[in-house]
């Protein structure tokens, strides 16, 4: 499926791929972070956007450590970041209007897995008539708001989530 505008993915398309760290790895440098499209980082998990989105919003929802699968996970883990992925929801709920959600997990690369040794959460808002002729018939994508408008909205949002949850 093409994308009819995204000029955000030139950057990736230009960029030397070799030593690129992990997306879904955080570090401690919080500077960088609406460089990286990352809205939250708490304790053990971090939500970040989607650089090449199916659909306006589509976040991601990680664990800070670095793991591939679920076993791996702490029972804290695990609920962290089930609850996050909740919270996560009812920000866009708020802030966007969808009328539903998809939410997935794909683990390994069979499974669709696009960065397999992180394992991460989908969590793309669906409108009705999201899918529209253009995407039947055309086999494009349409988004509607660039990545970056979109990231500035949101962001106060998750600022007041790790406020609220410091407390």
């Amino acid at each position: 499926m093409k994308v009819l505008w995204a000029p955000w993915r030139m950057e990736y398309i230009l960029s030397d791929k070799k030593d690129i760290p992990c997306i879904f790895c955080p570090g401690q440098d919080r500077t960088k972070d609406e460089d990286r499209l990352i809205l939250y980082v708490g304790i053990l998990t971090m939500v970040m956007m989607n650089k090449y989105p199916y659909n306006n919003g589509h976040l991601l929802v990680a664990p800070i450590r670095h793991l591939s699968d679920m076993e791996a996970l702490t029972d804290e883990e695990s609920l962290d970041l089930l609850l996050t992925v909740r919270r996560v929801i009812a920000i866009l709920k708020k802030t966007m209007n969808p009328e539903g959600f998809n939410v997935g997990l794909n683990l390994g690369q069979v499974a669709g897995a696009g960065v397999e040794d992180h394992m991460h959460f989908h969590i793309v808002p669906r409108w009705n008539g999201d899918n529209n002729f253009m995407t039947v018939l055309g086999d494009v994508r349409m988004i509607p708001e660039h990545i970056r408008d979109t990231y500035r909205k949101l962001k106060p949002y998750f600022e007041a989530l790790r406020q609220s949850i410091e407390k």
